[in-house]
């Protein structure tokens, strides 16, 4: 069949996907076939997944409320503890109004597909994630593609008040950040809509966890949809979309994939809200993280591959050959690091890479067991 003959290629040409069984995992290590591992293959940048406010919050969040929310949120599935992580987030990032889903894809789905209709259009930054890409091919907008943070490419293309622009606070795989203020400017210049997906700046940049637009500098009000997930640094999982009361009202009413989806369980609302709370104090785990990655940069610089100029905890060593790729991957499992070998088509062709993402939670002596690790990949495979 036509599936079997599909997935044969990609095997061949070592762009098949597997699903490993992974153990146990936290924000530095994981375990899998009964054996220990580093974990560079993740985004729990603060390492917050194992934290004991999240564990307990979620505990008795799901001693009061169980563990389910049992309906969607505009049936009887929307409680308290929604209410208050909305507010508190909200609070948090200025914004006046915040709504919750259950993922990122989710929520970039449901805001595009409800937002925009045929007369629109909808300008994407080509290495935007899939869920957005996604999103933008079944709305009936018009999509169209810019230059990787190019400004001056967008510049050129955008049409006054046609539509949405969008784009990352940090790029998924490269691990650069969008020029926020470019684009900020560009919209208020064409009077077009900003969206921001900022699920690996948030927690991890600007004051107090703020995110990207905190990071460079750029006031909230200048973007008009925000969009951030809890499964990166904040260490749970679930994503929000925030914006003006207006919108947020809008999306209750039409964005179908929450309107007819069970809301998130309380327990996890719950630990979420810890999480909140807590990143916001955290410029010591967001002070170390910045130390781990120097640390792995400085290293890194003496590889004979590409590093990519990524000051945040996305680090992508680039290899080029897929083969390669899952082979460097391999031979650092067998030293006791694990770490994502991404290739085709999630990244372009000719850019596999190993992923590397850095934690708070891993130690001065976890990076240079990593740098080490690649050293005798590298010379394994040479």
């Amino acid at each position: 069949m036509p599936f079997n003959l599909s997935l044969s290629e990609r095997e061949a040409a070592g762009l098949k996907r597997s699903l490993p069984v992974i153990e146990r995992v936290g924000g530095r290590q994981l375990w899998a076939n009964g054996k220990g591992y580093l974990n560079f293959a993740g985004n729990d940048y603060l390492g917050l997944s194992q934290a004991p406010e999240l564990i307990k919050a979620a505990d008795m969040a799901a001693r009061e409320f169980g563990v389910g929310a049992v309906a969607s949120p505009l049936v009887v599935g929307h409680q308290a503890v929604h209410r208050t992580l909305e507010s508190e987030l909200a609070d948090w990032l200025g914004l006046e109004a915040v709504m919750l889903f259950s993922s990122g894809f989710s929520a970039n789905q449901a805001l595009i597909k409800a937002l925009l209709s045929k007369e629109h259009i909808l300008w994407q930054d080509k290495l935007n994630h899939a869920s957005l890409q996604e999103a933008g091919l079944l709305s009936p907008a018009r999509m169209q593609r810019f230059a990787h943070n190019d400004m001056a490419a967008l510049a050129a293309r955008l049409k006054p008040q046609s539509g949405l622009i969008v784009s990352e606070g940090v790029f998924s795989m490269d691990g650069d950040q969008g020029d926020w203020q470019g684009l900020s400017e560009l919209a208020e210049q064409s009077g077009n809509w900003l969206m921001i997906d900022d699920a690996h700046g948030l927690g991890v940049l600007g004051q107090q966890g703020r995110g990207t637009l905190s990071e460079q500098g750029v006031a909230p009000t200048k973007v008009r949809i925000h969009m951030g997930t809890f499964g990166k640094a904040l260490g749970v999982s679930g994503a929000f979309i925030g914006g003006s009361q207006a919108l947020i009202d809008y999306l209750h009413n039409h964005a179908r994939s929450y309107v007819y989806s069970t809301h998130l369980p309380p327990p996890q609302a719950a630990a979420i809200l810890a999480a909140v709370r807590l990143v916001q104090t955290a410029d010591d785990k967001r002070e170390l993280l910045q130390q781990r990655i120097a640390q792995f940069r400085q290293g890194a610089a003496q590889l004979p591959f590409s590093l990519m100029p990524s000051c945040t905890a996305i680090q992508p060593l680039v290899i080029g050959d897929e083969q390669l790729t899952l082979q460097l991957a391999d031979r650092l499992r067998e030293r006791g690091c694990w770490v994502g070998a991404i290739r085709p088509p999630t990244v372009p062709k000719g850019s596999a890479r190993l992923r590397i993402t850095l934690s708070a939670a891993h130690s001065q002596a976890d990076i240079a067991a990593l740098l080490s690790a690649l050293q005798e990949s590298v010379k394994s495979e040479a």
